[in-house]
């Protein structure tokens, strides 16, 4: 990847070219839920103690998210749901929220989705973090851009390479933010343009082919990698999991599905190895050589 402001050390990093803009930007990163986090934003007080703050707010919100759903720490409600030390009506409404979403996500993707994983035994566990990560990053991005201290600034905010986007800014004309080549960590494939929305990455580049199949038990491996864009971060990162999944045949999906758009990478030395949705296409800031679904 070129080096954008903030960590680069996942599927989609931000600012990878440059924008149209000289106005002052800040940017913080944090290592939270086990990842990095980096915060980025660009208007007049972008370097003023009130975005600071504000910022700091989103970090403190991502620690409690990841002290209640960790499956790593033994104390979080996820592990204690997990054991069966906590009845799922006896939860957090934040971890109610999550368990509906999940079942949600699963119906919504024909059980590409499933925060039901294997748990190495022969059995399944409940594992909501493909749906977590997004679904906090999205929640505390609003949050923050809510807050008075940030009007008329863009703000987006990168989480392990799944960004949400949010540009108030008069005239603004988005971020820029680079995919990754799965095959090529110092590489981009190309750069989408982004005013508003989340942008998510999915596959085996950083963490191996941890993606499994729910119908069978086994990695998914026909996708190197998957980007899905649209309206809502947790969406495009469920989506970005079940194209995974699916193969590049999702993409035709992924085109029925209001407001989201995909691109898939195949293994290398496929021929046509970037595939796309026509809308993803006009999203581009530096088109690749991908054909249209």
């Amino acid at each position: 990847m070129t080096a954008p402001p903030g960590p680069a050390t996942a599927a989609t990093t931000g600012d990878a070219t440059g924008d149209a803009t000289d106005a002052p930007r800040r940017a913080w990163v944090a290592h939270v839920m086990g990842l990095p986090v980096s915060v980025h934003v660009r208007g007049p007080d972008a370097h003023g103690p009130r975005p600071a703050e504000a910022v700091h707010a989103l970090v403190e919100d991502l620690r409690g998210v990841d002290a209640r759903f960790s499956p790593y720490r033994a104390d979080s409600e996820v592990s204690r749901l997990a054991r069966g030390e906590l009845r799922a009506e006896d939860c957090s409404p934040q971890v109610r929220e999550v368990l509906a979403l999940c079942d949600e996500a699963w119906v919504r993707t024909d059980g590409a989705f499933d925060a039901d994983v294997p748990d190495g035994r022969g059995g399944t566990r409940f594992d909501p973090s493909g749906l977590v990560k997004g679904w906090a990053v999205e929640r505390a991005t609003d949050a923050l851009t809510a807050n008075p201290a940030l009007d008329g600034h863009d703000v987006y905010v990168n989480a392990g390479g799944d960004l949400a986007v949010r540009c108030a800014a008069a005239g603004s004309t988005g971020w820029t933010l680079g995919i990754e080549d799965p095959d090529d960590p110092a590489g981009l494939l190309t750069a989408l343009r982004v005013v508003r929305g989340g942008v998510a990455t999915s596959g085996s580049a950083h963490r191996g082919p941890h993606i499994v199949e729910p119908s069978t038990g086994r990695p998914a491996t026909a996708l190197r990698a998957a980007t899905v864009t649209g309206p809502s971060l947790m969406w495009a990162d469920v989506l970005a999991t079940a194209v995974v999944v699916r193969g590049s045949s999702a993409l035709g999906w992924i085109t029925g599905l209001d407001g989201y758009e995909a691109m898939v990478v195949l293994p290398a030395g496929t021929s046509d190895r970037l595939r796309a949705t026509e809308g993803f296409l006009r999203l581009l800031a530096d088109p690749p050589d991908a054909g249209g679904t």
